[in-house]
């Protein structure tokens, strides 16, 4: 099967990720639990779940699961079937190397490509922006992986506007390949990017896909105010102070009245927001993948958009 020819569900829409001529499911696997809160039979419950829901974009970085964990786990589930997803993956976390050094670029890609049991990624992000190396450098580099065909297309992560901006202009000055997809924190508590970085990505053509849009579960309904945090959950053991907790619980009521739930607000409100493409959910069991993909599938209208930007 050709490296486009991406295996799909029916009923499951795929959208285009900005200008990077990738199309992928509205719903993306978040992959950062496994090698870590999962072990291999745990993860490929989830991977397996996840392509029988129709999810074609698989994101991971070289950090996840314990320095790898994540992509040797991926490696070997899609071992035979990687043309069935689109595969991101990302570099540049640790200070000690040089996020984004040219030689930092070589030196992961050659690391991500052998764990993940491929000879090409369709995306490559810049994990987060590196303060001590010329963007130039870095995107000089992943150029070179882009014309020998062993990245498809590139992004960054955890850029501000500002830093998205000049990405933008330098790439062009140069004449290397351009960031077109922008990653970033983005939930329905932390909407922040809605007012600079999300308006320029569209400006620019860069896809923008949020990571944490469940805000580390808040947003699933099963914190209340007033009421302990439940053992076995991921904030189990931490405070939420109760400002944050009634604004979940005005987010339940306004999805209460259009008959949906909380978790399907949380997953479409983003999908359903101009510029943003692909929603990026993480799961630890098979059901919550099978939750996610069914949520997403709601489609909001623009005054529920703009009732919820009242809320």
């Amino acid at each position: 099967m050709a490296r486009d020819a991406i295996a799909t569900v029916p009923g499951v829409e795929l959208v285009d990720l900005g200008s990077s001529g990738l199309r992928v499911s509205r719903l993306g696997l978040g992959c950062n639990n496994f090698g870590s809160r999962l072990d291999l039979a745990g993860t490929r419950a989830v991977v397996e779940a996840a392509l029988e829901a129709g999810v074609t974009f698989f994101d991971t970085a070289e950090v996840y699961g314990g320095g790898g964990g994540s992509e040797r786990m991926l490696g070997e589930i899609l071992e035979g079937r990687r043309d069935r997803v689109v595969l991101a993956t990302k570099f540049g976390w640790a200070p000690d190397r040089g996020l984004g050094r040219p030689e930092t670029v070589r030196d992961a890609i050659t690391g991500s490509l052998e764990r993940l049991r491929t000879d090409y990624l369709d995306l490559y992000y810049l994990h987060k922006p590196d303060p001590d190396t010329p963007v130039g450098e870095t995107l000089a580099a992943l150029d070179e992986l882009v014309r020998a065909g062993t990245v498809r297309a590139i992004g960054c992560s955890n850029f501000s506007a500002e830093q998205l901006q000049e990405a933008e202009r330098v790439a062009r000055e140069l004449g290397t390949a351009r960031f077109t997809v922008l990653q970033n924190e983005y939930n329905l508590l932390k909407p922040g990017d809605a007012e600079d970085v999300l308006p320029l990505c569209r400006e620019l053509g860069v896809g923008y896909v949020p990571y944490f849009p469940l805000a580390s579960g808040l947003l699933t309904g099963k914190y209340r105010p007033g009421e302990p945090v439940p053992e076995g959950t991921r904030l189990a053991g931490r405070h939420i102070d109760d400002e944050r907790l009634e604004r979940v619980e005005a987010l339940a009521r306004f999805t209460a009245g259009r008959g949906h739930r909380l978790l399907d607000l949380a997953l479409s409100a983003l999908a359903s927001t101009p510029g943003i493409t692909s929603v990026i959910a993480g799961a630890m069991r098979s059901e919550q993948v099978r939750a996610n993909a069914a949520a997403i599938r709601w489609h909001l209208a623009e005054d529920d958009l703009a009732a919820l930007a009242a809320l």
